[in-house]
């Protein structure tokens, strides 16, 4: 168990409290005119995603959570799980489609990713921020003449995922878009 001051933990932390893993989202150093000094915290958890706040005294001991992030491509579905294998070790573990989420939407075959191991068992997966996806079904001829800017009309994605996108993205183009809302950046 190693423990940190509570001064030292910034953003990204990952910290135990009451057996549970939680994420250090931001933290902010009070001195009141009276009385010592204090820090608060604002925890997101790791596996439940609730978000938190936690204020300690300043100089106090926090119990820092004993995790690695490893690089694992995406292999396969299989029934609810998802297959990774770690491209340093070749080992594949399977990740429930619960733990997955929303991500699951921008998985395709050889996609890599960052996963969160917590105790050896995979707490959290990471895409990357933005990525290139195909356009495989969108409506070839909306109407014309609607030049008004921000028209916008669906696409469905190699992935299945459904996004809006603008007039002139055709079926077979490749389009950016951002993985933590599904939103499109621009025509690849």
């Amino acid at each position: 168990m190693v423990m940190i001051d509570a001064n030292t933990a910034r953003s990204g932390t990952k910290i135990m409290l009451d057996g549970e893993l939680y994420n250090v989202v931001e933290k902010s150093h009070h001195k009141p005119g009276k009385g010592g000094a204090f820090v608060r915290f604002k925890l997101k958890g790791v596996v439940t995603g609730k978000v938190i706040d936690h204020t300690v005294r300043a100089g106090s001991k926090l119990e820092e959570a004993d995790v690695t992030v490893e690089t694992m491509q995406y292999l396969y579905m299989d029934g609810e799980s998802y297959i990774f294998m770690n491209l340093s070790t070749y080992e594949q573990i399977k990740i429930d489609a619960e733990l997955i989420g929303f991500a699951s939407n921008f998985l395709k075959e050889a996609t890599e990713v960052e996963v969160t191991l917590h105790e050896g068992q995979p707490v959290g997966v990471q895409l990357p921020q933005k990525m290139v996806l195909e356009v495989v079904d969108t409506i070839e001829n909306p109407a014309k003449g609607n030049t008004a800017t921000n028209v916008t009309k669906d696409a469905t994605l190699e992935t299945g995922l459904v996004i809006q996108v603008p007039l002139f993205v055709k079926m077979g183009d490749k389009v950016k878009i951002l993985t933590e809302d599904g939103s499109y950046l621009e025509r690849v």
